[in-house]
């Protein structure tokens, strides 16, 4: 309890100060670029869902868990990004963090409309006023921390009290962040913030929370249990093969029907990538699992061994996938395939694109 309300506010509270970087200075700033990886990330958590409920229909108390395959973990999809494919263009990268932002943000939705226990106003409109001083300090440029710590950790408690998660109060002090310089600073309170706590929530709370939230007895009926519980099926399901099919139909979707275009700079093998990619849930899915089953052992048991194994799966697929695109634009980048033309090199290393998407 401590590591899932404690430890993860501080994973949520860097998340919501990029969430706030992106909606300031990043790629949400402008609607025309946001546009196609927040609807990616949108029909990304619809796809899951709806694929989830498809598969347990039959079997009411397993529904509950809808919202386990719609979250995607951003630190562990950049992670193998990174690794994997550091050839690919910057705009990949861009698109796949902005839909991972955005898919947090759906989540912390989620998570309090659908996961919060009874609501106590009173805690809510202290904690409000708390967050308001939070950030009239840090706009007024105040830098000790025994002004913050007091309001950071009474917040939270309020916020825990008001019958919200409290993890929703790191990223409700994430999003009062300015995130903008001061005159005269290099860098904003965000991306101060940003780059001191991320560390923390990296190296200490998500691996915390993981080593206490998965643990999954390792024998084979806990393995057997998740091609036979439903919840376990349907969150397979979900991430390996809804959030795939509803980033990539999202994306194509808008670039068709809409004036959205993709960057110039990707091909669509390289958004089927990003795609798979995105089904790797691992943190915001087991937190939202636990929450989903707290009085089922059983089938909490299950759904935390097929979102470990479905986030594995979907990463090794993207990893093929996002391997191959990386050799292509490897060899673009350095001229290895001198027997052909730059200009089949390029259309080799983009992929083919249909009529009228780019």
């Amino acid at each position: 309890a401590w590591a899932s309300d404690g430890l993860l506010a501080i994973f949520f509270f860097v998340a919501g100060v990029e969430l706030k970087r992106e909606l300031v200075v990043g790629q949400l700033r402008d609607p025309r670029t946001a546009a196609l990886p927040v609807v990616a990330a949108v029909s990304g958590m619809v796809g899951p869902a709806v694929l989830y409920l498809a598969v347990t229909a039959g079997h009411p108390g397993d529904a509950r868990g809808w919202a386990i395959p719609m979250a995607t973990d951003i630190a562990f999809a950049l992670a193998v990004l990174a690794v994997t494919a550091p050839h690919l263009p910057p705009a990949l990268r861009a698109f796949l963090l902005t839909l991972a932002v955005v898919d947090d943000l759906g989540a912390i939705l989620v998570i309090a409309m659908f996961y919060s226990t009874a609501f106590h106003p009173v805690p809510l409109a202290g904690a409000a006023v708390l967050l308001a001083a939070y950030a009239l300090a840090r706009r007024a440029g105040i830098r000790a921390w025994y002004v913050y710590l007091p309001l950071v950790v009474v917040t939270w408690v309020l916020v825990h009290d008001a019958g919200i998660h409290a993890t929703i109060a790191g990223v409700a002090l994430g999003l009062v962040t300015p995130a903008r310089p001061r005159p005269g600073a290099d860098r904003s309170t965000a991306e101060e913030l940003e780059h001191r706590w991320r560390p923390v929530s990296a190296g200490v709370a998500v691996p915390v929370f993981a080593l206490l939230a998965a643990g999954v007895p390792f024998d084979p009926s806990a393995l057997a249990s998740v091609v036979t519980s439903p919840a376990a099926i349907g969150v397979m399901v979900g991430l390996v093969a809804g959030k795939a099919i509803g980033v990539f139909a999202g994306t194509y979707v808008t670039v068709r029907f809409t004036r959205a275009q993709l960057d110039a700079s990707l091909a669509w093998a390289d958004v089927a990538g990003v795609a798979l990619l995105a089904g790797v849930g691992f943190t915001v899915a087991l937190l939202i699992g636990q929450l989903a089953f707290p009085d089922d052992p059983a089938r909490g048991e299950h759904v935390r061994a097929a979102v470990l194994l479905s986030s594995v799966l979907a990463a090794v697929l993207a990893t093929v996938v996002l391997r191959r695109r990386d050799v292509a634009y490897r060899k673009l980048d350095t001229g290895l395939d001198a027997g052909a033309s730059p200009e089949l090199d390029e259309d080799a290393a983009r992929g083919s694109a249909p009529p009228g998407t780019r």
